[in-house]
């Protein structure tokens, strides 16, 4: 039994010494910086764009679907209030994230890769053209050799 929870920790210990593992605890320590900087931009100049329409707190936009919408005198919330500013603003955070990954991350990690598999098929094509060229050349050193010997041997 102990050679089954040793073989259990070694494949543990394989599973975190994987790079996909690694890669994802990047992109996650990555990511929660990267909602900090995306946050703060919502806060400091959507929510105040916005703002200069309404309220600068997209948070404090709602709709009361049964009446009275408040707080009562014992500090808790009456009526059916829909805070459908939270919504909003959770919502631009989520399409400013998504573009900035979208036109930082994967446009030109897109263009690059494109960029890389045209240089490898040109590189392809030219060792083809290249490998073409060689085989048609043997055939002529070939052919030369066969033509060499067969009026060689009609000489002697």
């Amino acid at each position: 039994m102990s050679e089954q929870k040793q073989s259990v920790l070694e494949g543990f210990k394989v599973f975190l010494m994987r790079g996909n593992v690694i890669d994802l605890a990047v992109a996650v320590v990555i990511g929660a910086a990267f909602t900090n900087i995306v946050n703060a931009v919502v806060k400091g100049i959507i929510s105040p764009l916005v703002g200069a329409i309404g309220t600068k707190n997209l948070d404090v936009y709602s709709s009361c679907l049964k009446d009275p919408c408040g707080i009562d005198a014992k500090g808790e919330p009456t009526g059916v209030n829909i805070l459908w500013g939270s919504v909003l603003n959770a919502t631009l955070s989520f399409l400013i994230t998504a573009a900035v990954v979208y036109f930082l991350m994967v446009l030109p990690m897109s263009k690059y890769l494109a960029r890389q598999a045209k240089r490898k098929k040109e590189k392809e094509a030219t060792v083809e053209v290249m490998e073409a060229t060689e085989v048609e050349l043997l055939k002529e050193i070939r052919d030369a050799l066969v033509a060499q010997r067969g009026s060689g041997h009609d000489n002697p």
